[in-house]
């Protein structure tokens, strides 16, 4: 009764993670990326298995088509986002504000270059479509940085808080809120520095280790950037966190 119990509660935050657009588009990015990691691993382990990693690999790369499409629809939340935030009027600590600032510029430039690069690839416009995807992974790798520097700094904060508290702190927050608001920090530096791996990869040649990457180990780093973000997506769900 207590694992039928247990498993319908589970089953049942995973409906409510696929209800809402941004928690499939999670769930869709994993299998992309586990696709292409085993897919990748197949294809390179054994030549008896290459048929299937082949399959697996061509499913990732559809998977990706649809979250490409489906991007086309960002842009006005995301300028939502960045007007709601303004420049950052309520953030304490300036160099957080800066940081976000910025980083939610660089997102908000990211999605028109995509749309373009996907269109001209479609056919749908004329455009160099091999520069517009460069600019929009290196709009991307920008955003990526702007969040772990971000990060970075705020697990500064908390630790200094978590020391100070409650001497310095007139009206100090839990011990184990200000640890929980450090473990999602550094899940996001941990997501955002696998995606950076992989958009630096994904940029023209010549710079650092782009185009360096077999499959297999761009889907690793995109798994392990999707299985954090997936279960940020999860722990905020059932804690019943915005």
């Amino acid at each position: 009764m207590a694992a039928g119990a247990a498993e319908g509660g589970l089953v049942g935050r995973l409906v409510a993670v696929l209800e809402t657009y941004r928690g499939r588009d999670r769930v869709v990015r994993t299998l992309c990326y586990g696709c292409q990691l085993a897919g990748g691993a197949l294809a390179r382990k054994d030549s008896a298995q290459a048929p299937v990693g082949g399959s697996l690999l061509a499913l990732a790369e559809q998977l990706s088509h649809c979250r490409t499409v489906l991007r086309l629809f960002d842009d006005l939340a995301m300028l939502t986002y960045s007007c709601q935030y303004g420049l950052g009027a309520k953030e304490k600590d300036s160099v957080v504000r800066w940081l976000s600032i910025l980083n939610n510029l660089a997102d908000q430039l990211y999605y028109p270059c995509e749309h373009v690069a996907w269109a001209a690839d479609a056919e749908i416009i004329r455009a160099n479509a091999p520069k517009w995807w460069a600019l929009s992974m290196a709009l991307w790798g920008a955003s990526l940085l702007l969040g772990i520097v971000r990060s970075l700094r705020i697990l500064a904060q908390l630790r200094r808080k978590l020391q100070a508290q409650p001497r310095y702190d007139p009206v100090p927050a839990s011990p184990v809120e200000l640890r929980a608001q450090a473990k999602a920090e550094a899940l996001t530096i941990l997501s955002n520095a696998a995606d950076l791996a992989n958009a630096i990869h994904w940029l023209p040649p010549g710079l650092l280790w782009a185009g360096k990457f077999p499959p297999w180990l761009v889907g690793l780093l995109g798994t392990v950037s999707s299985l954090a973000g997936l279960y940020q997506t999860y722990v905020k769900g059932s804690t019943g966190m915005a």
